[in-house]
């Protein structure tokens, strides 16, 4: 009986213990994410559907969500393709300056934005040491697209290399070195079996890069100059609007960038649910 007992109230112990924890989990994420997100949605529809409209289609905040995506388009392929090749140098070849690598991957992520775009305002600035050059040959960098391009692609320049790496380490080389025996070139090695092996982090790093891409507001500020209708994102637009106290069509545009990552999310958990055989498959250790 004691036996016995012991092992119910140990039982009961844990069952408690576990469901201390699910509701601390719970309390938390609807503290800190769920009610800030739906707080959002409440501000942005508070004067009802029809302004929520009115606030989008200004032409404004149009400009900003094309100017958005223009950025994205164009800094997500390029840190894709660094990513891989990034990748590839860090998991299959051994070199002077392998550790030098990784720390400027990692880089970005230790950087405060505001810094990193006041770097590039240094170097292609009115004032900066290429600023001059640049100025008398007619390229305008700082307060134009390319300076919003390039201080995007350098803050979401870690995220496709690092969810590559630690599943190339963790595969190993075996099979594309079986390829290489059996004839295969390097584009034919890459596409037939490095790319199938990688392709969900792929995936993965690329829906993360996208996301912090079209949410960037520090670095984007900076080199951005606020000019409404030319340079404004849409967290600048965000912070513009709001500062002039058009909080409906803050919390509007603030929607929409909730909604974005929400789709991001909502697509990232239907791949993963579609083909979890799959992806099981091809993480390390599966068969």
């Amino acid at each position: 009986m004691n036996t016995m007992t012991a092992q119910r109230q140990a039982g009961w112990t844990r069952r408690m213990g576990h469901g201390v924890i699910v509701v601390l989990a719970s309390a938390f994420l609807g503290l800190f994410l769920l009610l800030p997100l739906a707080a959002v949605f409440v501000e942005a529809f508070r004067q009802g559907v029809q302004a929520y409209v009115a606030s989008i289609g200004q032409p404004e905040a149009l400009t900003a969500i094309r100017l958005t995506l223009l950025v994205a388009v164009i800094a997500v392929p390029l840190n894709l393709v660094f990513g891989v090749a990034a990748a590839w140098a860090m998991t299959r070849f051994a070199f002077r300056g392998k550790a030098l690598l990784g720390a400027f991957i990692d880089l970005p992520f230790s950087v405060s934005p505001v810094i990193s775009g006041l770097v590039y305002v240094l170097l292609f600035g009115a004032q900066g040491w290429f600023g001059p050059w640049l100025s008398g040959h007619g390229v305008k960098i700082i307060f134009a697209v390319p300076g919003l391009v390039l201080a995007t692609i350098f803050i979401t320049l870690p995220f496709v290399a690092r969810e590559l790496i630690p599943l190339m380490q963790a595969q190993g080389s075996e099979e594309e070195e079986a390829a290489r025996v059996l004839g295969a070139n390097g584009w034919q090695m890459f596409f037939r079996v490095t790319l199938p092996n990688i392709r969900w982090a792929l995936l993965y790093g690329v829906l993360l890069c996208n996301a912090r891409a079209m949410g960037e507001f520090g670095a984007v500020s900076v080199v951005s100059g606020h000019i409404r209708g030319l340079t404004t994102t849409m967290p600048l637009e965000v912070e513009m609007r709001y500062n002039e106290y058009d909080y409906v069509g803050a919390f509007a545009i603030a929607s929409l960038l909730a909604m974005l990552a929400l789709v991001t999310l909502a697509v990232k958990t239907f791949l993963e649910w579609r083909y979890s055989d799959e992806i099981a498959a091809h993480a390390p250790g599966g068969h």
